[in-house]
């Protein structure tokens, strides 16, 4: 028998989780052009001043100057001003500063900023409100496409610093001294450090192509790929795009599989680097860089001892991700280029709904808020993880086997209600118990969470029938204990099947399913007897022992398998409580059931002779047609 009355028995605890969100727009921001120095005054009242400027792609390097800080008039004495950069949304006080009290004004530098978005510049003033300062503030970035040039203000080309709503800005203009980012890769025990020299070039970036194949399914495929190239001078860069909204919701994947036996016998390592917004790449080391002091992407590796390598990024951010590779070979003081040897890999690059379409212990499951779709794994069997692979708590396969066994065997308890019912000629009683310990075993060898699971059918026609078996197993035993005229009793079994079916199709799990009928029939049964016992003067039933050795016990075990199941079971011992739930309902069922009926003594049976009930009787002659029909007449009627 299934969880019929899981609903409704226990005080429903409801949580209210109201999440608020304030969102404070900066209007109005000044916009910093590169190359440009602009005069700025903090007013004597104002705290800080902010700006903002844009970084375009292929940008190695953002550097903000602030000159010539002069408090009031005077000029040469210290600049009680702080610099602030942050990406994206206004600096905080743990955002990267500099201190400006220096005459000769400060600078500060970004290296590796986010490509295509808004960084700001807060101008804080860090001694007291009293005096208007004044500075100059400037903005410069490194063009990693043009080698040794920054964009400034002297050329048309500076238009792709700024959206196309700003139009030109200026051209190019040197930007010495901006130094390449000093980089590290953390791989096991191997650390990569480089502080090499300035950024000279960018590297080409391979785009990938987008094939939809269903929800959250998406395979992305390299020009002339998937077996890419990565030569040992330079890196390789691709590039994927992952729509807002569409794509935020599944799991990107990545596969990198290396061909050994193309690196000719080196001992050669490709290193990777999936990142999202820019490329973490140094131009001149044989290094790839995954982590910055603003930014970590997520490393990637395989050599000849580990061809293969896989990276799962739940819920990826939208936007483009760039994956950056690099081969190196092992030295005796770390690592060096790769001379004339090129490595060949197979790249794989897919979004999928789940992981590994979360295994044998879970199942992939679609969920929707508001008009967000998102897929998460649902695990059994004590299984977690973003693909159920975590069994810190699964249950073992014994416990499994044990506990499925429990559930199915308990059902075997209806034998001796069946037999009961039999032998008191209840054959339609006989069936619907039959039914239900049939559904019953096959429903909850169907349910189980781990991988001990037997399904003859769909789970819902299990699920559906087990749990009408079960309402219909007190509905007929209620009923019959009644003792109502057999037709009235057939009326409300056919009424009553009919009823449950309904009431199951609304809800399976309501608690008004099995206390509703249960109720209804335990007061036909009572005004049944109530009848009864009025008619003959005489408590019903008449004798003591059906009271003591039947009614008693039965009600008792009845009670206390529902108040088991009602109060006792919790998702932890329900493997054992619910088996103890099947066995007590059995049970008391064969308690419950009413003796065979018989037959009142004060009607008699009437004694019937063969023959026809009634015989007309007619001349032979008339039936020959030897005499008129009209001078014939019936001259008696045989009875029997």
């Amino acid at each position: 028998m299934g969880s019929v009355i899981s609903a409704g028995l226990h005080d429903e605890c409801q949580y209210l989780f109201q999440p608020q969100l304030i969102v404070q727009r900066v209007v109005g921001v000044p916009v910093l052009y590169p190359g440009y120095a602009t005069e700025q005054m903090l007013p004597a009242h104002n705290r800080s001043a902010l700006y903002k400027v844009f970084v375009p792609q292929f940008t190695s390097g953002l550097q903000v100057r602030l000159l010539d800080c002069r408090a009031g008039f005077r000029s040469g004495e210290s600049c009680p001003l702080l610099l602030r950069v942050r990406a994206k949304a206004p600096p905080l006080h743990n955002s990267s500063n500099q201190d400006c009290s220096s005459p000769t004004g400060c600078q500060l530098l970004t290296l590796l900023p986010l490509w295509e978005h808004w960084y700001y510049v807060l101008v804080e003033r860090t001694g007291a409100v009293g005096t208007a300062v004044y500075f100059r503030l400037t903005t410069k970035l490194q063009d990693c496409s043009r080698p040794g040039l920054a964009r400034g203000s002297t050329g048309p080309s500076s238009a792709l610093n700024m959206p196309q709503s700003f139009g030109s800005a200026g051209g190019l203009a040197s930007l010495e001294g901006l130094p390449s980012p000093g980089v590290s890769l953390m791989l096991g025990n191997i650390s990569l450090v480089d502080h090499s020299g300035p950024v000279t070039s960018c590297w080409p970036i391979r785009p990938t192509l987008r094939n939809e194949l269903d929800t959250f399914s998406v395979h992305f495929y390299i020009f002339f790929g998937p077996n890419v190239s990565v030569p040992p001078d330079r890196p390789a860069v691709f590039s994927i795009n992952l729509l807002p909204v569409l794509d935020s919701g599944g799991v990107l994947n990545m596969e990198i599989r290396l061909n050994t036996t193309s690196i000719q016998g080196e001992n050669l390592t490709v290193f990777g680097c999936l990142n999202h917004g820019v490329p973490l790449i140094s131009g001149d080391a044989a290094v790839i860089s995954c982590q910055t002091a603003s930014l970590t992407g997520f490393p990637i590796s395989v050599n000849t001892t580990d061809p293969i390598s896989r990276l799962r990024i739940p819920y990826p951010q939208t936007g483009t991700w760039y994956l950056s590779l690099r081969s190196l070979c092992a030295a005796e003081s770390g690592w060096r280029p790769c001379s004339n040897v090129s490595a060949e890999l197979n790249l794989r690059t897919f979004l999928s709904p789940c992981i590994n379409e979360c295994g044998s212990y879970g199942q992939c499951k679609l969920l929707r808020t508001n008009n967000y779709l998102y897929a998460a794994c649902e695990c059994r069997a004590g299984w977690s993880g973003w693909g159920c692979t975590d069994n810190a708590q699964a249950f073992t396969y014994s416990f499994q086997l044990l506990s499925t066994l429990l559930l199915c065997l308990s059902n075997l308890m209806f034998l001796p209600p069946v037999l009961i019912a039999l032998r008191s000629h209840y054959l339609l009683e006989a069936s619907v118990y039959i039914f239900t310990m049939f559904f019953s075993t096959f429903y909850h060898a169907c349910d189980q969470p781990g991988i001990v699971v037997f399904c003859i059918m769909e789970y819902d026609v299990l699920q559906f029938c087990d749990f009408l078996g079960s309402l219909m197993s007190v509905w007929v035993t209620v009923i019959s204990m009644a003792r109502l005229q057999p037709i009235i009793k057939q009326v409300l079994y056919l009424l009553g099947a009919m009823l449950l079916s309904m009431a199951l199709q609304l809800d399976r799990h309501g608690l008004w399913n099995l206390l509703g009928p249960s109720l209804f029939a335990v007061g036909i049964m009572a005004i049944a007897w109530t009848f009864r016992t009025i008619r003959r003067r005489h408590c019903y039933p008449p004798t003591w022992k059906r009271w003591l050795f039947y009614l008693c016990p039965g009600t008792l075990i009845a009670s206390s398998a529902v108040a088991l199941y009602a109060f006792v079971e919790t998702e932890e011992n329900y493997f054992y409580i619910h088996s103890i739930w099947h066995m007590l309902i059995a049970g008391s069922v064969g308690f419950l059931l009413p003796p065979r009926s018989k037959p009142d003594g004060r009607v008699a049976p009437l004694t019937r002779r063969k023959g026809c009930g009634y015989q007309l009787c007619v001349n032979e002659q008339e039936e020959l047609g030897l005499v008129d029909p009209g001078s014939v007449s019936i001259n008696s009627i045989c009875t029997s």
